[in-house]
């Protein structure tokens, strides 16, 4: 059943058609004057003519009533006053970090799920964070990079079907303890580098699995706290982890990734890394 509103256009229309039928036809010479077949000629001149107008008009209102049609729907409805214009450009475009990796934790091991719910938030968010500065700042080979919920430092990147574990840890350092040395062994190619502020960086690539694949590391003080970054291979592929020791240097050096750091050195979000001397 039509509303009223519909009825109402109708008769707009209807109008419209009429008003434009009579112009048309007001100076035909008038039928009173003709006899015989010329009357004839002139009615159906004059039918042609109201035809033909009619039809444009008609058209013409189509257009209009299909320009009101097309306008949002019940479910896409504009603000109260809205001129029914979308503007594409101020739709909103962004989306959330995708969802985390979920890992049970192996029997005595705990995970961000057993903290207190605050606690537990707090990791998340830091997390979210991280991945959006990783994902933008690692190599595409590395993929999609997202979060494991198991604990704060774990992430990973999946590209083609292959998955590499991430580790990005934050650490508060033990006091009187020093910072790893920068060393060329057993196939470990290290490289400096010196960062915003004057901290030494250092990266290396280093071989694992018997030598098979290669695993990148970055790793420097900052604060109160020991910085590190990794990416590990695939096994299951032997493909080597897909970031070379001098892009994970420039990483380093950038305000996003520097500010993450800053963040979890002037707020831990793991707890000091204690030594253990044997007895």
């Amino acid at each position: 059943m039509g509303t009223n509103e519909d009825h109402a256009d109708d008769r707009a229309a209807a109008l419209l058609v009429r008003e434009a039928m009579d112009r048309a036809t007001a100076e035909l010479p008038a039928l009173a004057d003709l006899v015989g077949p010329a009357r004839t000629q002139g009615l159906r001149r004059k039918a042609r003519v109201r035809a033909a107008i009619g039809g444009a008009v008609l058209a013409v209102a189509g257009l209009g009533l299909a320009g009101a049609l097309v306008l949002p729907g019940d479910g896409d409805r504009g603000p109260s006053g809205s001129t029914g214009v979308v503007d594409v450009a101020a739709a909103p475009t962004t989306s959330g970090p995708p969802p985390p990796v979920h890992i049970e934790p192996t029997p005595g091991e705990s995970s961000m799920a057993d903290l207190p719910p605050a606690e537990r938030a707090r990791q998340e968010n830091f997390q979210n964070r991280a991945v959006g500065v990783l994902q933008e700042l690692l190599p595409p080979a590395v993929g999609t990079v997202q979060r494991i919920d198991l604990s704060v430092r774990q992430y990973q990147g999946t590209k083609d079907g292959k998955t590499f574990r991430i580790i990005f840890s934050v650490r508060p350092f033990e006091p009187g303890s020093t910072s790893q040395p920068c060393m060329n062994v057993r196939g470990m190619v290290c490289t400096k580098a010196t960062l915003p502020g004057g901290i030494e960086g250092k990266a290396a690539t280093s071989p694992i699995n018997n030598g098979n694949v290669t695993e990148s590391r970055l790793w420097f003080r900052y604060g109160s706290s020991d910085v590190s970054l990794s990416v590990n291979p695939h096994d299951e592929s032997n493909t080597s982890a897909p970031v070379t020791s001098e892009q994970l240097l420039e990483l380093a050096k950038t305000p996003a990734f520097l500010d993450l750091v800053k963040t979890a050195d002037s707020d831990p979000l793991e707890k000091m890394q204690r030594t253990i001397v044997g007895g």
